[in-house]
């Protein structure tokens, strides 16, 4: 009888890891490219049209942290602050932009219930130290487009950098050009915030109790909106 309750606390328990994770698809950190390793790639991936920059008009990066154990989550959101996307038609070939991690905020609590205390933990030196680092940057060294996820045309390949670590990941996303208009959608996405030497909380720390393990995976939702007045000539 006590192996029996033993083996269905064990599945009880990798149950609630499983579903503390946040969902979104699991995208590998690798080395950054250089732009010498990919600017023999970028003619490849445009297709038709003509050379256009588009300005960025809006940008939003939402975001999904949780514990380990337990399965409390918290979630918001952080402005894209500037940035251009360089395309041939609906196909992306460079491009950057910039995030401002002053702007991270809290959505799911209330003001005076939290939402200060998180906001402010997430910006200091445990996790962005946004002091040090106000800003990320993502250096796009790659696109090509994609049938196998839902709502997404194109797998975006990119250098992003964070508290000064520049990793290559590779996420999907919905790019669509309308007139003068481009926007950029991605589906939920999940990068593991150790490979930036975010390590705050991690179950890699000695005598960290479980019940304070955050999950390394931060699920991400990148949003972007951005026009141009004319093709580059």
């Amino acid at each position: 009888m006590k192996a029996t309750i033993n083996l269905v606390s064990f599945f009880f328990l990798l149950l609630v890891v499983a579903c503390s994770s946040p969902e979104g698809k699991k995208v590998e950190a690798t080395e950054a490219k250089t732009p010498e390793k990919t600017a023999a790639a970028a003619p490849a991936a445009a297709a038709s049209g003509e050379l256009a920059t588009y300005n960025l008009n809006k940008g939003t990066l939402n975001w999904t942290g949780s514990k380990v154990v337990g399965g409390s989550s918290h979630s918001g959101i952080i402005s894209v602050a500037l940035g251009d996307i360089k395309a041939k038609g609906a196909n992306i070939v460079g491009g950057q932009f910039t995030i401002d991690m002053k702007s991270i905020e809290n959505t799911d609590l209330e003001a005076g219930k939290g939402k200060e205390k998180l906001e402010g933990h997430l910006k200091n030196a445990d996790f962005f130290d946004i002091e040090k680092f106000p800003t990320a940057t993502f250096i796009i060294t790659g696109t090509t487009p994609t049938t196998e996820v839902a709502d997404a045309t194109h797998n975006i390949t990119g250098n992003l950098t964070m508290k000064g670590v520049s990793k290559s990941i590779t996420f999907p996303a919905n790019v669509a050009v309308v007139d003068n208009k481009l926007t950029a959608v991605s589906p939920s996405f999940v990068i593991d915030r150790t490979q930036w030497g975010i390590e705050y909380g991690s179950g890699s720390i000695v005598g960290l109790a479980k019940d304070k393990v955050i999950s390394n995976d931060i699920a991400l939702v990148l949003n972007l909106e951005a026009s141009s007045s004319a093709p580059l000539q």
